[in-house]
């Protein structure tokens, strides 16, 4: 399916090619008291020359140490679109490199985005979830993004937000949330992920999978995963999709540790469709499929089922891949016990 994209296009006022010479850290001062200077012109072509120069971490380095982070913290709020456009753009290309991401985080930098998350222009709003992904990839950015009481934001804007920006949300979630789930849980997290995973976009239902994988790796995640979620996971575990198919499982896998969440799953009929999966050899879910139904082996009802396809197990004990075979073998085990 064609979806819109954000175009980065320039206005038609705004020549590039008459953006000042730069000659990395002898430009920089200049640009630094341009981007101060009253005449909105200036300020845009000073923006348009370091946007450029800024691929270099060399010149990263320079200008966090000249206090450039302070000035396009200031054009955050500008009320010229064009110059929030590259103010943001330039700190998505600063992130990219690791001095720029640590300059960010000692800056405060976060906090301040979280002014655009309105803005009225599209790739404001995308250069700065760029950011926020780009950071929460990073321990200390993901601690800044919960610090700066980001998450609730970021679940409330996956239901307005182009699917573009909001696979760039679903990213940074599924990032912080392996942290702290808490404030997701607590501003209906759950309830609009479980929605996303009907979504017509592939890659929004597998990077909602995963958001609620990472929700479900602490204990009152998969508390809410065994009520709410579980029906739906597992019928994404016949997707077309194999990331979808491979999130789903993973998903299910950790929602399947509880024994409310093995019922869950049993009753949710998940066993044929994660039978099928063991099966195929090229899925990208077959390690956690077979671990979730060694979880659901546990069970009687599970064992009964499953002792009559344990030979889709025995095609495993010879799979190249050590932790296939490793699973299968704890799989069999667990199929096979009598008391």
């Amino acid at each position: 399916m064609a979806h819109a994209r954000i175009s980065a296009n320039l206005p038609p006022d705004i020549d590039p090619t008459k953006a000042p010479v730069a000659f990395g850290k002898r430009a920089l001062p200049k640009l630094k008291e341009e981007l101060q200077s009253p005449e909105l012109l200036t300020q845009q072509r000073a923006l348009l020359a370091l946007c450029d120069l800024v691929h270099d971490p060399e010149n990263v380095y320079q200008a966090i140490e000249i206090g450039f982070l302070d000035n396009l913290k200031t054009l955050l709020l500008h009320h010229d679109s064009t110059v929030r456009q590259k103010t943001t753009q330039i700190l998505y290309i600063m992130v990219m490199h690791n001095v720029g991401r640590q300059g960010l985080i000692q800056n405060g930098v976060i906090s301040a985005l979280t002014e655009l998350l309105d803005d009225p222009v599209d790739l404001c709003r995308k250069n700065t979830h760029q950011i926020f992904e780009m950071m929460a990839k990073l321990p200390e950015g993901t601690v800044d993004i919960l610090q700066a009481g980001l998450i609730p934001l970021l679940v409330v804007k996956l239901k307005s937000e182009p699917d573009e920006i909001q696979e760039l949300i679903l990213d940074t979630l599924s990032s912080c949330l392996h942290m702290e789930a808490s404030e997701a849980l607590a501003t209906g997290a759950i309830t609009i992920l479980k929605e996303k995973l009907t979504h017509s976009s592939g890659a929004i239902r597998s990077k909602a999978a995963w958001v609620l994988l990472a929700i479900g790796t602490h204990p009152e995640g998969k508390s809410v995963l065994c009520e709410e979620v579980i029906p739906a996971l597992v019928s994404l575990l016949e997707d077309t999709d194999p990331e979808v198919q491979a999130a789903a499982t993973g998903a299910l896998m950790f929602a399947t540790v509880r024994p409310q969440g093995r019922f869950s799953a049993l009753g949710a009929e998940a066993i044929p469709p994660l039978l099928k999966l063991v099966a195929e050899e090229t899925s990208k879910a077959r390690l956690n499929a077979i671990k979730t139904l060694t979880m659901l082996a546990e069970l009687p009802e599970g064992r009964k089922t499953l002792l009559d396809h344990t030979d889709t197990f025995l095609q495993c004990l010879n799979d190249p891949c050590e932790a296939v075979e490793r699973a299968a073998k704890i799989a069999i085990s667990v199929i096979e016990w009598k008391p």
